[in-house]
């Protein structure tokens, strides 16, 4: 899920309240400046990764937004593609994982490519199970509720009684290995670690 402000000072609101994987946060905010927001969610204690974009091709401006506690730069115009893999990055090393294909124990899910493999051979999985894997593969270990899922998953006005994370998690078992996505009881799910 994406979410977006077009100020500086919703965007210090939702990074404030959010737990947000990532963000793209463009120094050019009105209200706010990004720099400021940026120095406020660090002096608030906020980790998650950021990506700071911008017009200025300043070296001055890109060190203090790496001083100000951004996690990468990346001056405008820029290719879409460029920005995708970059927040990928950000994302993946966020959870621990610097390389672009995920690894639990034979399975592989290649962050680039969308491909996931089994014991080197190529899963089928519709994108809805990509996305709930891909999800519990960037945090192996870690219980993920059903609530985060369908907010990662879905738009905001899915509904959230509905029991299609379980049907994909359901689907996902049965191409996986037995035991590899775990219940935790009344809490979510997890992603076995050997």
């Amino acid at each position: 899920m994406v979410d977006e402000a077009d100020n500086g000072r919703d965007a210090h609101f939702q990074g404030d309240t959010e737990a947000y994987d990532a963000v793209v946060l463009d120094l050019g905010l009105p209200l706010l400046d990004g720099l400021s927001v940026l120095k406020r969610w660090r002096d608030e204690g906020r980790t998650m990764p950021v990506l700071i974009l911008t017009a200025r091709d300043n070296w001055n401006e890109k060190v203090a937004g790496i001083d100000a506690g951004a996690d990468d730069y990346l001056t405008k115009p820029f290719h879409t593609e460029e920005l995708l893999a970059r927040v990928r990055g950000l994302i993946r090393r966020a959870a621990g994982q610097a390389a672009p294909v995920l690894r639990c124990g034979e399975l592989a899910l290649d962050t680039r490519s969308g491909r996931v493999t089994l014991a080197g051979q190529a899963l089928t999985l519709t994108s809805h199970e990509f996305k709930v894997l891909d999800y519990l593969m960037h945090r192996p270990g870690a219980v993920v509720s059903r609530t985060e899922l369908i907010e990662h998953i879905y738009a905001q006005d899915f509904d959230r009684d509905s029991n299609t994370i379980e049907v994909f998690v359901g689907r996902l078992r049965k191409k996986l290995p037995p035991g590899l996505i775990e219940t935790v009881r009344g809490q979510g799910y997890r992603l076995a670690v050997a």
